[in-house]
């Protein structure tokens, strides 16, 4: 999964760069005068897949904010019973936002973006994957919570 993860991580630096560069070009050209019409069109759609990716990035380093409080109160068979309830909830809204993303995909793969020769389905895209890892992710927290016998199982990996 490391691999995984550093392959994430290089895709998201490579779309940061590339976020970069396209608001710099569409700054400056507009500065001079005659802007490029696509720099806010591909902007848009970086950002998507940038956000998509930190979705991943999050979900992976168990980096969304969780409020435990009400959860820590319970004694601990409550609690493991908790916790796995919110992973399998967590399984089904990952899985609903992939199929969600696959249909969005598909109804918009059509539809040409308005400056740019590519297909508005790539703007949906980055969903089926955030679904996906989002999914897997809470499945791997589900097992592991089975073998869990602390309160608080899911501290941050050390880096």
């Amino acid at each position: 999964m490391r691999l995984f993860d550093q392959a994430v991580k290089a895709f998201g630096c490579l779309l940061l760069g590339c976020l970069l560069v396209t608001v710099l070009a569409g700054v400056v050209t507009r500065g001079l005068g005659n802007p490029l019409i696509w720099t806010d069109e591909a902007a848009r759609m970086i950002m998507v897949w940038l956000a998509g990716t930190g979705w991943i990035l999050a979900s992976r380093a168990r980096g969304h904010v969780r409020v435990r409080f009400f959860q820590n109160l319970l004694p601990p068979t409550l609690w493991l019973l908790a916790e796995r309830a919110i992973q399998l909830l967590t399984a089904g809204l990952g899985v609903a936002i992939a199929w969600f993303g696959v249909v969005l995909v598909i109804k918009n793969r059509e539809l040409e973006a308005t400056s740019l020769p590519i297909s508005f389905g790539w703007l949906y895209a980055p969903l089926v994957p955030v679904g996906i890892v989002t999914a897997a992710q809470a499945i791997r927290d589900v097992i592991f919570a089975k073998r869990a016998e602390t309160r608080v199982p899911f501290e941050r990996d050390a880096p």
